[in-house]
């Protein structure tokens, strides 16, 4: 009796999943068909008014930046959603070695097979300390999950094709970074400063298909408003700052390379589509743009609100602004090496 309650109560909660998806299906197609309408009709008037040079130069690379990352965006979420709804916590546990000196670099080296997004490396990251593993462990793969996974490797060949050496050094400098954290860590973290989770929390600790509808659903829609939010920084950046101040940046790599950076901490584009941000700062050296890609998975300021409201404010200050500072001098050594 009671195996046949639980089946029909299964059978009620996939119906009304599935319901509930379609419904998003028709409003969300009825809304775009009206948006749709409604550019089309108003958008070649609004255009005549406002086209000139700058804006429709804005447009352009505003659109090239938003229309290339939406893809990786995607599938980056739907991988992301996947592992925290159908692949338990534990299973990164059992793999890790007990000493956290050898479990800093699995972890590490575990993001290119366990991706996930920024938003949801924080709560994996808590949900990994609460079952017992090594807080350096779980720092590492916090900060290597959204910055070296195949989506995002993939995405930073094609921002920048023909040159392979950007994605070995994003592989590279994301991996160091993530690594020698955890060891820095391990060596001189201290308890006080680490608060431990004390609930799940986010899309990375709900299980079953509800659990990767919802990791979908915010994943995405939270990740797209930052790619939006960061594609118009970056197209009025290089069309507000004058070029002769830009000049004195561009030019010295000692200068370029700390502005980028600081630069990734206040867009805070997803990691799945900072690559197209990157690329289309042109005027930049090379190793410049590589440190924006290396910084931003790890250190903006929505990552620096998650680890406050998930881990204390003590742990967070502490923590992004030394992650900063080896972002930072692993861009450039990797820059140095190979671009």
């Amino acid at each position: 009796m009671e195996n046949r309650y639980r089946a029909r109560r299964t059978a009620a909660d996939a119906l009304r999943l599935a319901l509930r998806a379609l419904l998003y299906a028709v409003v969300g197609g009825a809304a775009l068909i009206a948006v749709a309408t409604v550019v089309s009709v108003l958008g070649p008037v609004v255009a005549l008014d406002l086209y000139t040079p700058a804006v429709a130069a804005w447009w352009t690379v505003f659109t090239a930046v938003v229309v290339q990352g939406v893809p990786f965006l995607l599938l980056g979420t739907v991988v992301s959603a996947a592992l925290g709804a159908f692949v338990p916590d534990r299973v990164l546990a059992r793999l890790l070695p007990r000493s956290p000196a050898l479990a800093v670099p699995v972890a590490g080296a575990a993001g290119v097979v366990l991706p996930g997004c920024e938003c949801a490396s924080v709560p994996v990251a808590g949900s990994l300390i609460r079952r017992g593993v090594a807080p350096a462990a779980a720092l590492a793969f916090l900060l290597s999950a959204p910055a070296i996974n195949p989506v995002v490797l993939v995405a930073t060949s094609i921002a920048f094709p023909g040159q392979p050496s950007m994605v070995l050094g994003r592989l590279a400098a994301s991996l160091g970074t993530a690594v020698l954290m955890g060891w820095l860590w391990a060596r001189f973290g201290k308890e006080a400063w680490l608060r431990p989770p004390r609930r799940p929390a986010g899309p990375g600790t709900s299980y079953g298909l509800g659990g990767f509808l919802a990791g979908l659903r915010h994943d995405f829609l939270h990740a797209g408003g930052f790619l939006v939010l960061g594609a118009g920084a970056a197209a009025t950046f290089g069309l507000a700052v004058p070029r002769t101040v830009l000049d004195v940046f561009t030019g010295s790599a000692w200068l370029s390379v700390p502005l980028l950076a600081l630069l990734a901490v206040v867009l805070c584009v997803c990691s799945e589509a900072d690559a197209f941000v990157a690329a289309s700062l042109s005027g930049f050296p090379p190793t410049a743009r590589l440190a924006f890609m290396v910084v931003g998975p790890m250190v903006d300021l929505k990552l620096i609100a998650l680890q406050a409201g998930t881990f204390g404010r003590a742990f967070a200050v502490r923590f992004a602004s030394v992650t900063w500072v080896v972002a930072v001098a692993c861009s450039a050594f990797a820059g140095w090496w190979l671009l």
